[in-house]
C-alpha cells in the first residue's frame, strides 16, 4: 500500500453540499480535458461525479476509448491502485492517470508479490524436472498489480476477468501463444485468486481439492501458499497438478458463506422463493449452491433485467447491491445482500469527495498529483498480457453515471 499524505484542513471543514458543489463546478472548469471514471463499488457521493461507471476492466478499456475520442488529459480513476496502473498501461503518456487516494490498494492484488511469484516459478519448473515435455502457461486475473501483469506477459500468459476466466482458460489449454501439441501437457498457474481460479477450473471439469476430500477421489488443483514452504507442497503434487492455484482472495467476496444461501432460500420460502446471484470470488462451496455466479457486469445486468415481483439475493459489494436495490425497487424487484455482514471494500472506501476535491483543484491550478506512472518494460510486457485478455473480451460500451 502507497502513503497518502493528509488532504489540508479545509477539505476536512466542507460540508457534502459544499464539496459536491465545488466538485462540480471544476469538472466544468477542466471540461473534456478531464474524465472522471468510478468504480461500482464506489460510495454514491464519489461516483455521482463519475463520467464514465462499470467494473475495472471496463473502466480501464474506457480509459482507452474516451480519452482519445474527448481528447482528455487527465483521468482520474475513483477506483483502487491496481485499476488505475491497467489505465495507464492502456493510455497513451500523453494521459495523465491519476488515483485520488494514494492508499487505494487490494488486499487480493497485494497477496501476489512479483519476487514470490518469481520464485514460485522456478520451484514449479524445478519440479517437473529437465525432461518434463510440457508447459507452464500463466493466467492472471486482471485484479493484480502491474509487476505480475508483467511476469505474466513475459512468460507467455494472459489476464482475464471474472467474464472472460473460461475463454482464456480456453486459451492457455488449448496452448496459449503456440499451438499445444498431441502429447504435450498443460499446467495451468492461476494467480492471485484461488476461488476464481477454482471455480473456473471446475467449470472445465477438473477435480478441485474440494470435491476430491468430498468424493474421494484425486484433486486436479492444488493451492500455492507463498508463505509456505515450498508453497506448502510436495513436487510430486506440483508436478501432478492441472492447476495451481495461488492462494489469495478477495477479501470482501470470501465472508459470503454456504449458510448465507441456506438462510436466504428459508427467509423467502413463504415469499415466492429467491433467487441467489454471487460473483465468482466467492468460494466454490457459495458458487455451488448459489442459483447464478457472473462478474460485476453480469451481476447487474441480470437484477436489471429481473421480471416483477421477483426477490434476490446478491453475494457482492454492498454499495453497489444497495444502488442495484434502489434501482430496482423502482421496479417492484425485491434485491438484498446474501448476508448481513458488512461486505465493504475498505480499501475502495479510501476514496472520498474531499480527495477527488482536492485532486480538481490541483488540476485547475496547472499541478498532477497522485499520478500513477508504470515503468516503460513493465508496460510492454503487461500490455502483451492485457492485449490477449482483451482478444476475448468485447468492446466496453460507454455507460454514464
Amino acid at each position: 500500500m502507497l502513503w497518502q499524505p493528509s488532504l489540508p484542513e479545509k477539505y476536512r471543514s466542507l460540508t457534502d453540499e459544499q464539496l459536491a458543489e465545488r466538485i462540480e463546478t471544476r469538472r466544468r472548469e477542466l471540461g473534456d480535458d478531464l474524465l472522471i471514471l468510478g468504480h461500482h463499488y464506489q460510495q454514491d457521493a464519489v461516483v455521482r461525479h463519475a463520467d464514465l461507471s462499470g467494473d475495472s476492466l471496463k473502466l480501464s478499456q474506457m480509459a482507452a476509448t474516451e480519452s482519445a475520442r474527448r481528447g482528455t488529459k487527465y483521468i482520474v480513476f475513483c477506483g483502487v491502485h491496481f485499476m488505475a496502473e491497467t489505465a495507464e498501461i492502456l493510455t497513451p503518456d500523453s494521459v495523465s492517470v491519476i488515483l485520488p487516494d494514494l492508499s487505494a490498494g487490494c488486499s487480493m492484488a497485494d497477496m501476489a508479490e512479483y519476487d514470490d511469484t518469481v520464485d514460485a516459478w522456478e520451484t514449479i519448473t524445478a519440479a517437473h524436472g529437465p525432461d518434463w515435455p510440457g508447459r507452464i502457461i500463466p493466467i492472471t486475473y486482471v485484479n493484480s498489480s502491474a509487476a505480475i501483469k508483467a511476469f505474466v506477459g513475459e512468460h507467455g500468459g494472459a489476464c482475464c476477468t471474472s467474464t472472460n476466466a473460461a475463454d482464456v482458460f480456453r486459451w492457455a489449454l488449448e496452448g496459449g501463444t503456440k499451438p499445444r501439441g498431441a502429447d504435450e501437457p498443460i499446467q495451468i498457474l492461476f494467480l492471485p485468486d484461488q476461488h476464481l481460479g477454482r471455480n473456473t477450473a471446475s467449470r472445465f471439469g477438473f477435480v478441485t481439492e474440494i470435491d476430491a476430500a468430498r468424493d474421494g477421489c484425486e484433486p486436479e488443483t492444488a493451492v500455492w501458499s507463498p508463505r509456505e514452504d515450498h508453497g506448502g507442497l510436495t513436487d510430486e503434487r506440483i508436478a501432478s497438478a492441472k492447476v495451481l492455484l495461488w492462494a489469495g482472495h478477495c477479501s470482501v467476496h470470501k465472508l459470503f458463506r454456504p449458510e448465507h444461501v441456506t438462510q436466504a432460500r428459508q427467509r423467502y420460502a413463504d415469499k415466492g422463493g429467491v433467487n441467489v446471484i454471487v460473483h465468482p470470488e466467492c468460494s466454490k462451496e457459495v458458487v455451488d449452491v448459489a442459483d447464478l455466479n457472473g462478474s460485476t457486469e453480469f451481476i447487474i445486468r441480470t437484477v436489471s433485467e429481473a421480471p416483477p415481483g421477483s426477490n434476490w439475493a446478491v453475494g457482492t459489494e454492498v454499495h453497489l447491491v444497495n444502488r442495484l436495490a434502489n434501482a430496482a425497487r423502482e421496479r417492484d424487484v425485491n434485491v438484498v445482500m446474501l448476508s448481513d455482514c458488512q461486505c465493504l471494500c475498505t480499501t475502495m472506501y479510501r476514496i472520498e469527495p474531499a480527495n477527488l476535491l482536492w485532486v480538481l483543484d490541483n488540476l485547475a491550478e496547472g499541478t498532477v498529483v497522485n499520478r500513477i506512472e508504470v515503468a516503460p518494460r513493465v508496460q510492454d510486457l503487461a500490455r502483451d498480457a492485457l492485449e490477449r485478455m482483451l482478444a476475448h473480451v468485447e468492446s466496453a460500451a460507454p455507460t454514464p453515471v
